[in-house]
């Protein structure tokens, strides 16, 4: 039972660990260009 509980706590702090390094590495956004393209207008 002993073992049970020590596997469990090791998972949870594993877990722990993953989600907090997620957190900080998925703050990552993509890097952004500014893209201009002409618009032709039929004035007519």
């Amino acid at each position: 039972m002993g073992r049970i509980i020590k596997l469990l706590f090791l998972l949870l702090l594993l877990g722990f660990a993953g989600l907090t390094g997620y957190a900080f590495l998925a703050d990552l956004g993509p890097d952004q260009d500014l893209v201009t393209k002409p618009a032709v207008l039929d004035a007519n």
